[in-house]
């Protein structure tokens, strides 16, 4: 097992903390599951679990307007979600978090938001880099407005190349959307350097922080973008539920990509007038039990400590990346010299697919294919790879289960 990080004399005890996930505690295929499949999505302690149980059970009622007992419960328990989330990312304000369905739903409602407002003389510039969901609402908001995307290229270590991405940028450019952590790579990119360059010229961020929100520190603050979107679900919370981070003049000048209720003041047939921030952009009834399951995951992991989870993991990828270039044959598509929780990898002779089946007749679980990020795949000329993905609650055995699973797989397709 691995040694424990410690930060400030703290141990990360690992084994304590799978007790914590039921569902670590079962077998796959006969084997003990090694869930590495984390950057799609991780597991759910027993903390989150009971925090939804104990809303549906004892608080579920509909927030904010109602006057009985139960809405003002659920109002406070969603509201007091949105507080740890603001505290979380070091927000100034609960009124520069919104909630979304994920993020993907949150770039989506930059891009709506923004574009009323984008003409053919604009540009945006993302990244080689980026998930399909910083891709596709970008081309959509340019085939609307005519205005233009521009890319930023990578090189062969998968590593963004600051120069040429700030070379892009100009007076046109209405914004920059850029990935904190490449879900396909690992790759750490220097965002604060590029947010700061990026002011220089007026030019607005939006940080996909998905990968980074569950894995890492993340203060909006000092980082100083504009916008920060993450997923709950990658971190330990529920599914559908997601945050915006929108600094609050920015918001205040957006108009609400969403009609309906909760978004609004007053209606009338002749004029709408709209809800003060976050509501503005909360169109109809929230997720609620979503939110108060990720305000439980934020309470769970800073009781374990956000540096003592970076550490951990650094440990884990660091061992699991020993044991992978062991293995003749297979090649780590993305060698960043900073990374995050990610080994993607290619084994000679076999296709990701073919791998991951006969992994999770090991009980192994990771993810293969593209990985929402076909533009990485095509730069490096493969189809897909197959992505082992780190959490804190994985240990060496996991990933020693990994390679031996690996090594059945090479001598079957020998």
């Amino acid at each position: 097992m691995s040694s424990p990080a410690k930060i400030l004399g703290q141990p990360l005890d690992a084994e304590r903390i799978r007790a914590d996930f039921p569902i670590l505690q079962q077998e796959v295929q006969g084997c003990p599951l090694a869930f590495l499949d984390n950057a799609a999505s991780a597991q759910r302690p027993n903390a989150v679990i009971d925090a939804v149980s104990h809303y549906y059970q004892h608080d579920h009622a509909n927030v904010h307007r109602g006057v009985h007992t139960l809405s003002h419960r659920a109002t406070d328990a969603y509201e007091g979600a949105r507080e740890k989330i603001r505290a979380f990312i070091n927000a100034e304000s609960d009124r520069e978090i919104i909630f979304t369905s994920g993020t993907t739903e949150a770039i989506n409602l930059v891009a709506a938001s923004l574009g009323q407002s984008l003409g053919p003389q604009d540009e945006i510039v993302i990244t080689h880099m980026e998930h399909h969901s910083n891709i596709v609402p970008w081309q959509l908001l340019c085939a609307r407005t005519g205005a233009t995307l521009k890319v930023a290229p990578i090189n062969e270590a998968g590593e963004l190349i600051v120069d040429e991405l700030l070379g892009l940028l100009n007076s046109a450019t209405k914004i920059l959307a850029i990935t904190h952590v490449s879900n396909a790579l690992g790759t750490v990119n220097p965002i604060k350097k590029i947010i700061a360059a990026a002011h220089e010229q007026d030019i607005a961020v939006l940080v996909d922080g998905a990968q980074a929100a569950p894995h890492s520190s993340v203060d909006v603050q000092d980082l100083g973008c504009e916008f920060y979107a993450f997923s709950g679900h990658k971190m330990c919370g529920p599914t559908g539920i997601g945050v915006l981070y929108g600094r609050e003049d920015i918001l205040e000048a957006l108009p609400p990509w969403q009609g309906g209720g909760e978004m609004i003041l007053s209606v009338s047939f002749e004029d709408t007038v709209y809800n003060r921030l976050p509501y503005k952009f909360e169109a109809g009834t929230p997720n609620i039990a979503g939110a108060i399951g990720l305000g439980a995951a934020i309470d769970y992991l800073q009781a374990i400590g956000m540096e003592q989870i970076a550490a951990y993991e650094a440990q884990l990828l660091e061992y699991a990346e020993q044991q992978l270039t062991q293995i003749d044959g297979l090649r780590i598509i993305g060698q960043a010299k900073h990374k995050a929780g990610v080994h993607s990898f290619v084994i000679d002779g076999i296709h990701p697919h073919d791998l991951g089946t006969v992994l999770d007749h090991k009980g192994v679980a990771i993810r293969t294919g593209h990985h929402c990020a076909m533009p990485v795949m095509d730069f490096f000329g493969v189809p897909g790879t197959a992505r082992a993905s780190f959490a804190f609650y994985n240990n060496r055995q996991d990933i020693d289960q990994l390679i031996d699973a690996l090594g059945v797989a090479i001598k079957m397709f020998a």
